[in-house]
């Protein structure tokens, strides 16, 4: 791991694990509403949908492996967040979830921002 490279804060992978939950079930508009999250606009979450179909394999939840290769960087007034995704056949795949973490008071607001392949 990088100097500036963080692990994911314990009190945020809950959030995550919501929001990948909400992706395996093709809820990419965040329509289950995962606690913290931002909205996510119809064309994030048709990018997100079709960078999934086309990578061609299948998410699946957050095992706890994930947390060992994904993390945070702060960025002066937010943390740019990679989360490592992980597919039926594959176990950890090359896809990671993009996100934005900001504090809103005691509590958080992670935006949603991609999925790709880095």
């Amino acid at each position: 791991m990088k100097n500036n490279q963080l692990s994911i804060p314990t009190v945020w992978r809950p959030i995550f694990k919501e929001i990948v939950c909400a992706f395996v079930q093709k809820d990419f508009l965040l329509k289950s509403k995962p606690r913290f999250t931002a909205p996510i606009s119809q064309e994030s979450a048709d990018f997100i949908s079709e960078y999934i179909e086309d990578y061609g394999e299948s998410l699946i939840d957050l095992p706890e492996g994930t947390w060992e290769s994904s993390f945070c960087l702060w960025m002066g007034d937010k943390w740019d967040v990679l989360i490592d995704l992980w597919t039926e056949s594959e176990g950890r795949s090359d896809l990671v979830l993009k996100a934005a973490v900001e504090e809103d008071g005691e509590d958080y607001l992670v935006t949603v921002e991609m999925v790709y392949v880095p």
